[in-house]
């Protein structure tokens, strides 16, 4: 409960919250509460129970004061509350109970402080106050936490059926179970995508319940929302009625990806070409964009208008171009005139390969899980080490930025992580 560092959503979250057993407690603790500015409505009757329930579906305050003298099992109950404790709340206990080992053990458990009843408003109000400084406090560990760089990754296709959304799938499992970088799939296909298909997964409402209600985006939502694939990989997905259009500005997206930047290490998005046009905010801090092409007229076409656009509102970001389900001898147009075309090289060309495909499908596992020693894996696995590439280069940069912090302080660290590239690998065949 008491993380080490500070919740990125504090200035959304009440400053106070309280929940105790009996009227002489809630008598004392009000004029306190008032005192310090904090609302009398915000101090509950109910105890610990009725603050688990309360926080399973509302936002943690800033700092909590639970009263647990109707506990029967003091330590397993304050357990229970950090499972639905935001990280960063920092929680004071009450309790009847005299004895050195449970204080040792609560504290140990991540509470702030215990205090004995009866106490009187004097000690209330110290340990009030003192809990206020705590959370106002600079923490050193958040510092080191923002200090290090999240790398977001775009998928886009260039067409309809080009195979974007398996490469994303594919590069999301193999950063988070390969690398063991905690990851977060975004699948923004709000009505038709297959994020969570593609893993034999129920996508849920998380994604609906965020565009339709942005100020609810928190830490403890995107904790719940979330399904989880396995331990270092997360989905956000939708299979929306085809009858409700996305009516939304942009905002929940937008927050997403800076509740996706404090949670994981990587986000990769399934981001469709549609989005581009609706919503070309979200591509403000992308660093890696995947352009996924198809050997085809239109693919070529489109490829050019892609690459055209992200030159002029995302030039930040690294634009990878990967060419896939490519069939020898079976192309509309060569490699050679769909380069010329867009006037640069294709960066990896994924072999088409039916069976695997299938394959995949059939065991509801993402492409590169189900065949791994195949060709083709091997080529979306030095796709992804490419792209860890950019994050381990600016990761680099960020130490070399703090040691010289005199010299460079004025420089953007998501700058740097943007613009650093390394040389472009041979085309994989």
């Amino acid at each position: 409960m008491n993380a080490p560092f500070k919740s990125p959503t504090a200035g959304t979250r009440d400053a106070f919250s309280a929940y105790v057993c009996d009227d002489d407690t809630l008598d004392l603790l009000l004029p306190v509460a008032n005192e310090l500015g904090w609302p009398a409505e915000k101090c509950y009757k109910g105890g610990l129970r009725n603050a688990i329930q309360q926080l399973s579906v509302a936002a943690s305050p800033n700092i909590l004061l639970v009263d647990l003298s109707e506990s029967g099992d003091p330590l397993n109950d304050i357990n229970a509350l950090a499972e639905v404790c935001e990280p960063g709340t920092v929680v004071i206990a009450m309790g009847q109970v005299n004895d050195v080992r449970l204080y040792r053990d609560l504290l140990a458990s991540g509470i702030h402080d215990y205090i004995l009843k009866p106490f009187g408003s004097e000690q209330i109000r110290e340990t009030l106050v003192n809990a206020q400084a705590f959370f106002s406090a600079p923490r050193h560990a958040a510092d080191d936490d923002e200090a290090r760089l999240h790398l977001l990754t775009a998928v886009i296709g260039t067409r309809g059926g080009v195979g974007a959304s398996t490469i994303a799938t594919s590069l999301a499992w193999m950063i988070s179970e390969g690398l063991k970088r905690p990851t977060a799939l975004l699948d923004l296909d709000v009505h038709f995508g297959t994020g969570a298909l593609a893993l034999d997964l129920e996508p849920g409402r998380g994604l609906t319940d965020a565009i339709d209600n942005p100020s609810r985006i928190d830490g403890l939502f995107i904790e719940r929302a979330m399904i989880r694939a396995h331990d270092n990989l997360s989905i956000l997905s939708s299979e929306a009625p085809i009858s409700a259009p996305l009516m939304t500005d942009g905002s929940a997206f937008l927050q997403l990806e800076e509740e996706f930047r404090q949670a994981f290490e990587m986000t990769v998005i399934d981001l469709p070409r549609s989005m581009l046009i609706t919503y070309p905010q979200l591509l403000g801090d992308v660093n890696v964009v995947v352009v996924t092409v198809e050997m085809t007229l239109a693919s070529a076409r489109d490829a050019i208008r892609i690459l055209s656009w992200l030159k002029s509102y995302a030039p930040h970001a690294i634009p990878i171009v990967v060419a896939n389900k490519v069939q020898t001898g079976a192309l509309e147009i060569s490699k050679a005139d769909f380069e010329a075309s867009i006037e640069r090289k294709i960066d990896f060309s994924i072999p088409f390969d039916q069976k695997t495909a299938a394959n995949a499908a059939k065991l509801g596992q993402a492409f590169i899980e189900a065949n791994a020693q195949s060709k083709t894996s091997a080529v979306i696995k030095s796709l992804g080490e490419r792209i860890i590439g950019a994050s381990e280069e600016a990761e680099a940069e960020t130490d070399a930025t703090v040691e010289k912090k005199s010299l460079l302080g004025s420089f953007d660290l998501k700058s740097l992580l943007a613009k650093k590239t390394k040389p472009v690998p041979a085309t994989a065949e």
